[in-house]
C-alpha cells in the first residue's frame, strides 16, 4: 500500500503536469470501489479547471474551479498514470480515465481496495474519510505533550500505536520500523511506556524519516511507481524493513551472536529491529 512518502510523491508529480488544466472528458469503466463512485461522476467535473492537488494522511485530492474536490486512496494496489493522450487500447485495470488540456489522468487499480469519490471541497474536514484521523506528522500539534497523552494507558504495542491513524495520520508499516529504530525503541515494547523524551524523538525520527523517503521518491517494495512509472529508491535506505538477519547499520554486534535484525509479527504486520540498539 502506497504510504505518505508515496502519496505525496504521486500528488507532487501530478500536479507539476496537470495544475491549471481543464477537464474535457472522463471515462469511468468501473464504479465499485471501496466507495461507489457517484453515477454523475464525470458530470461533476465537466470542463472544471484543476486548481491545485493536496496530500492529506494517505489521500491525495484534486481542487476544482467549481468547489468540488475528488478524492483518491490508493488500497494496496492502485496507482496513477500520466499519458500524453488517451491509450488506444485501455489496459485491464485501467478504472477512471480524465482527459484534460494539458494531459490525461488515469487512474488504475488491480484489486479495486482503493476509492475515487468527490465530495464539496468546503466540506472536507467533515468527510467521513477525514473525520477521525489524526495529527498531519508536520501538524504544529503534534508534540510531546499530545503524543504522551494519546499513548497514556495504551498497552499495545508502539508498533502498532504508530500505525493507528487516529492518533498520527499517514504512517505504514514499512516507516513506522524504520521510525522506531532511529529513535532507538524496541517496537515490542507497549506505548504507555515511552517516556517524554522517547516520545521527542519518535515525532523528530518521523518527520526525518517521511522527508527523506519523500526526496527519494518513496519506497518501492511491490506494485508502487510513479506515475512516469519510475520507481522509488528509498528503499535502498531502509536500516531494518525487511533486512531479517543481515547487521543494522549502527551496531558493531557479533552477529553470529545476536542475529542480526529481527522479524515478529504485530497486528498481523511483519516487523523489523535490531534487539541490540532498541531498548
Amino acid at each position: 500500500m502506497p504510504e505518505l512518502p508515496e502519496v505525496e510523491t504521486i500528488k507532487n508529480a501530478v500536479a507539476d503536469a496537470l495544475t491549471g488544466a481543464v477537464i474535457e472528458q472522463t471515462l469511468v469503466y468501473q464504479r465499485k470501489f471501496r466507495i461507489p463512485l457517484d453515477a454523475d461522476f464525470a458530470d461533476q467535473i465537466q470542463n472544471c479547471r484543476i486548481e491545485s492537488f493536496s496530500r492529506f494522511a494517505k489521500y491525495m485530492m484534486m481542487h476544482l474551479s467549481n468547489h468540488k474536490t475528488v478524492i483518491w486512496h490508493f488500497g494496496m494496489s492502485g496507482k496513477i498514470k500520466i499519458e500524453s493522450a488517451i491509450p488506444a487500447t485501455r489496459d485491464k485495470h485501467d478504472h477512471v480515465i480524465i482527459k484534460t488540456d494539458k494531459g490525461v489522468l488515469i487512474y488504475n487499480d488491480p484489486r479495486r481496495f482503493g476509492l475515487v469519490t468527490i465530495c464539496d471541497t468546503d466540506k472536507l474536514k467533515q468527510h467521513p474519510l477525514f473525520a477521525m484521523l489524526g495529527l498531519d506528522p508536520w501538524d504544529k500539534n503534534l508534540n510531546k505533550a499530545y503524543l504522551l497523552q494519546k499513548f497514556s494507558h495504551k498497552k499495545t504495542a508502539v508498533k502498532i500505536a504508530l500505525l493507528d491513524q487516529s492518533i498520527i495520520n499517514g504512517i505504514g508499516n514499512i516507516y513506522a520500523s524504520e521510525i522506531l529504530y532511529h529513535a532507538g525503541i524496541n517496537p515490542n515494547r507497549s506505548a504507555e511506556s515511552v517516556s517524554a523524551a522517547e516520545a521527542e524523538k519518535i515525532i523528530k525520527y518521523t518527520r526525518q524519516v517521511l522527508e527523506a523517503a519523500i526526496k527519494a521518491g518513496g519506497s518501492t517494495i511491490h506494485d508502487y511507481k510513479h506515475p512516469d512509472n519510475s520507481i522509488g529508491y528509498f528503499q535502498e535506505s531502509h536500516c531494518v524493513y525487511n533486512k531479517t538477519g543481515l547487521r543494522c547499520p549502527q551496531c558493531c554486534c557479533d552477529i553470529k551472536k545476536t542475529g542480526g535484525i529481527q522479524k515478529t509479527v504485530l497486528g498481523g504486520r511483519s516487523t523489523f529491529y535490531c534487539a541490540t540498539l532498541q531498548k
